[in-house]
């Protein structure tokens, strides 16, 4: 989980929010991973403990809302895939030269094979958690190179000079919303970790992939401020490639092209493949040309985005959509946790369900105005 999650939009969101916040930016990091374990920790315990996917949880609890549920779910991930199709045009282009645009129709044929042909995508399983080692120590290269004022950092973090709510609602959606926090709870349910006798490895997952993508999320954050407080503007459509050339030079540009793509493609097959599995809820024809929907799924994202282009907008208005859609779904998940019918007799604890609330609180606050904010920004 903590892996996928640090893919493009995570790169593309963290650059240009420290370039608006710097220092400060550590602020909305602190809130954010509040509100991600907040969120996670609910939605994990309650879906691993009622035994039920999340659509077949919020069916049982008011017949329909499964439904209504899952179309939120794949809007948001569909949301997620067009901004991961951007994200491979984004590394095309930093290792080719090609356009954003020709990267990403390529991607979606490479998208394509590996779904299809079992023996690459397995090829690829084993590699990506081998980029993912080499992307973080090259953040962490890049974090000493680049002489970060740590102390103020540090200081901002807890006593920020300017707060962002657009900041916290992205970061958030992008770690976990949308489809991101079922997908790792269902992923449990399929390994048989679930029940009351589970909760502690359950409660263990859920906050150490928050903790594991926030502390990757704060080196690249002390990398960002220290290449941008020596006066380094970022590329506006690719911005956290300035931040890895400013260190590390072409080769330095040449290694970040590669570990965005891998995690680019990595996150179009699973955005896609989770996002048609809530879409088995409204028939059975889902189920059985399931593959053909999911490629029909990621050729749709690829169209959308070389109509539209704008790479790092839809990177940012995807974490933005999908944070508005978090409270939405965890309040359903809140909801369905006081009924014994559905728990098994399991009573979630109250400290839990009132954390849960003050997310949904905070996440529907901001999200309402940050998201017309982002909308607005995105149609200029």
């Amino acid at each position: 989980m903590a892996n996928s999650s640090i893919g493009p939009g995570f790169l593309t969101q963290t650059s240009t929010f420290t370039e608006q916040l710097k220092t400060s930016f550590g602020f909305v990091i602190l809130i954010s991973v509040l509100l991600d374990i907040g969120a996670q920790l609910n939605t994990w315990r309650v879906l691993t403990i009622s035994e039920l996917r999340a659509q077949d949880l919020s069916n049982k609890l008011l017949p329909g809302l499964g439904f209504f549920l899952s179309a939120l779910v794949i809007l948001g991930g569909f949301a997620f895939n067009i901004g991961n199709i951007a994200g491979c045009g984004l590394g095309v282009n930093v290792l080719t030269g090609l356009s954003f645009e020709q990267g990403a129709i390529i991607s979606c044929i490479v998208a394509l094979a590996l779904f299809w042909i079992r023996e690459v995508g397995k090829m690829l399983d084993t590699l990506t958690p081998f980029l993912g080692t080499i992307k973080i120590l090259l953040t962490l290269i890049i974090a000493f190179a680049a002489h970060p004022p740590l102390v103020q950092s540090v200081h901002h973090t807890f006593a920020p000079e300017k707060i962002s709510a657009a900041a916290i609602v992205t970061i958030v959606g992008g770690t976990v919303g949308g489809y991101i926090t079922f997908s790792g709870a269902h992923r449990l349910l399929d390994a048989g970790i679930k029940g009351e006798e589970n909760i502690h490895q359950i409660n263990k997952s859920a906050i150490s992939g928050i903790l594991i993508s926030t502390l990757m999320r704060y080196i690249l954050f002390l990398s960002v401020v220290g290449v941008v407080m020596q006066g380094i503007s970022l590329d506006k459509n690719n911005p956290a490639s300035t931040v890895f050339q400013s260190a590390a030079g072409q080769v330095g540009l040449k290694i970040f092209g590669v570990v965005l793509w891998s995690a680019a493609i990595s996150s179009v097959i699973g955005a896609a493949y989770t996002s048609v599995s809530f879409f088995k809820t409204f028939h059975r024809l889902f189920i059985k040309y399931e593959r053909l929907c999911i490629s029909v799924f990621i050729v749709l994202s690829t169209i959308i985005f070389v109509s539209v282009g704008r790479p790092k907008q839809l990177l940012i208005f995807a974490g933005a959509i999908n944070g508005l859609i978090l409270p939405i779904a965890l309040a359903i998940i809140l909801i369905a946790s006081t009924k014994s019918r559905l728990m098994r007799g399991y009573k979630h604890p109250l400290w839990m369900q009132l954390c849960g609330w003050i997310v949904v609180a905070v996440m529907t606050w901001m999200g309402c105005t940050t998201t017309i904010e982002t909308f607005k920004n995105f149609i200029k």
